[in-house]
């Protein structure tokens, strides 16, 4: 397991959102996120098999939005701007019409000022369970309203809600409902089986 880069100091606190976003397209080809500490994160790339299984996740969600149209799927690659100044992607995201509306052009140009009413996050080889746990605190108290953590490995999908005991749901041979945020989106964890 390779461990993350954190950078701190006042300089990296000091660095402004257009300075931060300049070094992220500076290194497109590393994973980069900021804390609400504003300390610089990077992250390892994660191996081929987890992402395939990230692909499929995106693909699945994509898919149930095309036939309901209610918002828009982000994948890893994209940026939000939380409330507490932390700047994170999770894996696979959704985030509504209404919220996207809201935005201007050039905001959604850059890391959208927004929290996603649904994420993913995908444990993989390189990622500390715990470190995604607390990732996934940190955006139930962002504003996310229905957040997994899939754990391949041992089959599991950890749930997340506000104001909602954490429920962990054991084994991949079943599908697991985003109801009532998603309507009718349900995730084939089989398909994770690769």
């Amino acid at each position: 397991m390779l461990d993350k880069i954190v950078l701190k100091g006042k300089e990296m606190q000091h660095l402004s959102d257009e300075e931060f976003f300049t070094f992220c397209q500076a290194n497109p080809e590393i994973n980069i996120e900021r804390n609400s500490q504003r300390e610089i994160i990077i992250m390892s790339p994660t191996g081929a098999l987890s992402s395939n299984r990230n692909a499929e996740i995106i693909a699945q969600l994509r898919n149930w939005n095309n036939k309901k149209n209610l918002g828009i799927v982000f994948d890893s690659s994209g940026g939000f701007t939380l409330p507490d100044q932390s700047v994170k992607s999770p894996d696979a995201s959704w985030l509504s019409h209404e919220k996207w509306a809201r935005l201007t052009i050039e905001e959604k140009e850059r890391f959208a000022p927004v929290c996603p009413e649904f994420v993913v996050e995908l444990l993989s080889k390189t990622d500390r369970l715990q470190d995604l746990q607390h990732k996934m605190e940190e955006w139930i108290q962002n504003g996310v309203q229905l957040g997994w953590l899939i754990d391949p490995e041992n089959e599991a999908v950890h749930v997340y809600q506000p104001q909602q005991a954490l429920q962990t749901i054991y084994g991949f041979q079943q599908l697991i409902s985003a109801n009532p945020i998603l309507p009718g989106f349900r995730l084939n964890l089989k398909k994770l089986n690769r």
